[in-house]
């Protein structure tokens, strides 16, 4: 095999970058097949513009960000919603962030309290120059849902 320095095509479409040590390309391509499973309802709930959390029968524990078990006691929780408003419980500004956020870096994420629940919601912040603890503010969804959390982020009340 001769010594190559620089790229070259081989008859399996691979691209061979060097030979000691050997340093390969090779394109790959698949299709992902995921299911959101029991956190189905949560999703489906975006999508119609409603934000769901969850809450535990026996001992009463209410999740913002919901949970199919309670880490309290261990029971199932069951669906309910959130309230159309919260507050800031406490906030970061994010300067980096993955390929879905890089066109909105720097962006704001925040962890809201919702009155009656005994956990935070973690999501994005939009809106607003200045952040503070203790802001109101409501969740606004995407107008055609792609499934994903990114479909929710909170505005200023």
């Amino acid at each position: 095999m001769p010594k190559k320095t620089h790229p070259s095509e081989n008859q399996g479409g691979a691209v061979l970058y060097r030979l000691d040590p050997i340093v390969m390309k090779w394109h790959y391509e698949i299709d992902y097949i995921h299911s959101y499973a029991q956190d189905s309802p949560f999703f489906a709930a975006l999508a119609e513009g409603r934000l769901l959390g969850s809450a535990c029968g026996p001992c009463g524990y209410r999740y913002a960000t919901p949970r199919a078990s309670c880490m309290q006691c261990g029971a199932k929780t069951a669906w309910v919603e959130l309230p159309s408003e919260g507050k800031i419980h406490t906030f970061t500004t994010c300067y980096f962030g993955g390929e879905a956020f890089l066109k909105e870096t720097p962006f704001t994420l925040i962890l809201v309290e919702f009155k009656g629940f005994d956990t935070l919601f973690l999501s994005r912040f939009v809106g607003a120059r200045r952040v503070r603890i203790g802001m109101r503010v409501r969740p606004k969804f995407r107008r055609m849902s792609t499934f994903q959390a990114s479909d929710l982020h909170f505005v200023p009340v």
